[in-house]
C-alpha cells in the first residue's frame, strides 16, 4: 500500500504541474490530443507509473491515492487527467506478463501506455520464426492517449482453428488484451467531439500484425502476480478513474463560479452575482453534493482496498458498491456543473469561460459505458437478490 508520504508527494507533483496543465488547455483542444511535451512531463513526473509494479520502477499505489491524484489533475486539465488514468490502468497488464516481457516493456521509466479492453479485434493463432503468437486484425474506438503512447493494447476475441471465439468457463467470450508497439498501429483522425478534446481518444486500427503469445493476457482468466493492486477488480479501476476526472471537473466548476460571482455584476442588477441569494444557495448545495459524492467514492474504494490486502478474493458486494459510487459520483458531478453553468448566466457560454469547458468535458465523461445508467440496473438487481451476471462488474 502506498504510504501517505508517497500520496502527498504525488498530490504535490500534480499541484506543481497545474499551472502548465491549465496553460496548455487551448493547445490540447486545438490539437485534439495532448502535446507530446505535456505527456512527457506527466510521465517524467512519475504520474503514469502509479499502477506500475514496484519491481519495474513503479509506485504501485493504493487505489485511493490514484483517485485523489487523478481528481487533482482534472481540476487543471481534464484531458490530461484522463490520459494519465488511461496510461496507469493500461499498465495493469504488467501484473499478468512474464517478468522478462514486463521488464522489456517497462524498461524505460517514462514509458507511456494506452489501450482499449473492448474486444474489437480478432486474434488468430499463428507462428512466426518459431515463435507462437497471433495474427491480429481490428479497429478500436476510444483510444485515449494513443497519440502519445509507446505501447497500445487492444481487446481481442481469440479465434480457434474452427473459426470460433474461445469462451470462459461461464460461457462468456475470453477476451485477451494484446500489446502492440506504437508503430504497429494506425491512428484514425476522427476525434472531433464536444468535450475531452485534448484526450486524443481517436480510433486505432491494426491489420495483419503478428503479436507473440507472451504479449497476450486474459484479465478474466489469467492469474496475476501477487499484490493487492492486482486483486482489485480491473473494471472497477476503470470506473474510479472516470469518476475521479468528473469530480475534478465539478470542483473546477464550483471554484470558477465563485471567482466569477465575486467579480460579475449581472446586467440590470446593482449587486454582485455573489450577493444573490440564489447564487449562495446553488453554491452551498453544489458543495454539499460534491463532498457527499466524493466521500461515498472514497469510502467504497478504501473499503475494497482493505479487502484486497486480506486473504481471499474481493467480494461482489465491494464491486457492487464501487460501481454504484462511481456512477453516482459522475452523475452528481454533471449535475453540479450544469448548475454552476446556469448560475453564471451568459458569461458561461463563451469558449473563454472555464465553465464552458467544464460543461463539455463532464458530459463526455458521463457517456462512458462504465458509469452510464445501466450500472443502476445491475446494482439494483444485486440489492434485490436477483440472479445477475457479474462478469464485467
Amino acid at each position: 500500500m502506498a504510504s501517505y508520504p508517497l500520496r502527498n508527494h504525488l498530490l504535490a507533483t500534480a499541484d506543481d504541474l497545474s499551472e502548465r496543465l491549465r496553460a496548455a488547455h487551448a493547445e490540447c483542444e486545438e490539437l485534439r490530443h495532448l502535446p507530446q511535451g505535456l505527456a512527457q512531463a506527466l510521465a517524467d513526473a512519475g504520474l503514469y507509473r502509479m499502477f506500475t509494479p514496484t519491481h519495474l520502477g513503479g509506485h504501485e499505489v493504493d487505489v485511493g491515492t490514484f483517485v485523489r491524484v487523478i481528481e487533482r489533475l482534472a481540476r487543471a486539465n481534464p484531458s490530461a487527467a484522463w490520459c494519465t488514468f488511461i496510461s496507469c490502468t493500461s499498465a495493469i497488464v504488467a501484473g499478468y506478463l512474464s517478468d522478462e516481457v514486463a521488464q522489456d516493456i517497462f524498461k524505460l521509466p517514462d514509458v507511456k501506455l494506452a489501450g482499449v479492453f473492448a474486444p474489437r479485434g480478432r486474434a488468430t493463432a499463428a507462428e512466426r520464426d518459431g515463435v507462437a503468437g497471433y495474427i491480429v486484425n481490428g479497429s478500436w474506438p476510444w483510444g485515449s492517449g494513443s497519440r502519445n503512447a509507446d505501447y497500445i493494447s487492444g481487446g481481442c476475441l481469440v479465434i480457434d482453428k474452427h473459426g470460433k471465439a474461445e469462451t470462459t468457463p461461464s460461457g462468456t467470450p475470453n477476451v485477451h488484451l494484446l500489446i502492440f508497439n506504437a508503430d504497429q498501429v494506425s491512428l484514425i483522425d476522427n476525434w472531433h467531439v464536444l468535450g475531452m478534446r485534448g484526450s486524443g481518444s481517436n480510433e486505432f486500427d491494426v491489420r495483419d500484425v503478428f503479436v507473440p503469445a507472451s504479449r497476450a493476457v486474459s484479465l478474466l482468466t489469467d492469474t496475476p502476480r501477487d499484490g493487492a493492486l492486482y486483486k482489485f477488480p480491473v473494471f472497477c479501476l476503470l470506473a474510479v478513474g472516470i469518476a475521479a476526472v468528473a469530480l475534478g471537473v465539478a470542483r473546477q466548476a464550483i471554484d470558477s463560479l465563485i471567482e466569477l460571482a465575486n467579480e460579475k455584476t449581472p446586467q440590470g442588477s446593482a449587486k454582485l452575482l455573489a450577493e444573490r441569494t440564489s447564487t449562495q444557495e446553488h453554491v452551498a448545495r453544489s458543495e454539499a453534493r460534491l463532498r457527499a459524492a466524493t466521500a461515498f467514492l472514497h469510502k467504497t474504494v478504501d473499503a475494497a482496498w482493505q479487502a484486497s490486502l486480506a486473504p481471499g478474493p474481493i467480494s461482489t458486494e465491494h464491486k457492487r458498491d464501487i460501481r454504484l459510487s462511481t456512477t453516482f459520483a459522475t452523475e452528481e458531478a454533471a449535475a453540479i456543473v450544469d448548475r454552476m453553468h446556469r448560475t453564471a448566466g451568459g458569461s458561461s457560454v463563451f469558449e473563454s469561460s472555464a465553465l464552458e469547458h467544464c460543461l463539455r468535458d463532464v458530459h463526455v465523461a458521463t457517456q462512458h459505458m462504465m458509469v452510464n445508467e445501466s450500472t443502476y440496473e445491475v446494482v439494483g438487481r444485486l440489492f434485490l437478490g436477483l440472479p445477475t451476471n457479474v462478469t464485467m462488474l
